[in-house]
């Protein structure tokens, strides 16, 4: 399962309204987890179920009321039970189909883009 999540504090120090520091934290809690975790400018993913997850989301939640007396945190899940590698999984997907030129099939499947063949998905 895929949870992402951001979280932030609604109010900075500073006139830049700067909240690295504030999310450094977050995510410091995020990598020493050991769950597989990706970051990007938005969100951070975390792979895992949910009792392994969730206290680390709100771990890393605790670490921004830490700095800032009032934080936001959106959640975000694909629940797919029993599967695993998905962080990298769905992204490889997505880039075979586009390095391949395969488009989506209305009937489900997936067709090459040359002679229509169809692929089961």
């Amino acid at each position: 399962m895929l949870f992402a999540f951001s979280v932030a504090p609604t109010t900075t120090e500073d006139a830049t309204a700067s909240m690295s520091e504030a999310v450094a934290e977050a995510v410091r809690v995020v990598r020493a987890s050991g769950l597989p975790h990706e970051t990007t400018s938005m969100f951070t993913t975390i792979e895992g179920d949910w009792d392994e997850v969730m206290p680390v989301v709100r771990a890393a939640t605790e670490a921004v009321l830490a700095v800032s007396p009032r934080v936001s945190l959106v959640l975000k899940a694909d629940l797919r039970p029993g599967r695993s590698g998905e962080l990298r999984g769905k992204v490889d997907r997505v880039e075979h189909r586009l390095q391949h030129g395969l488009a989506a099939d209305p009937g489900g499947g997936t067709t090459d883009g040359d002679d229509d063949e169809v692929v089961a998905s």
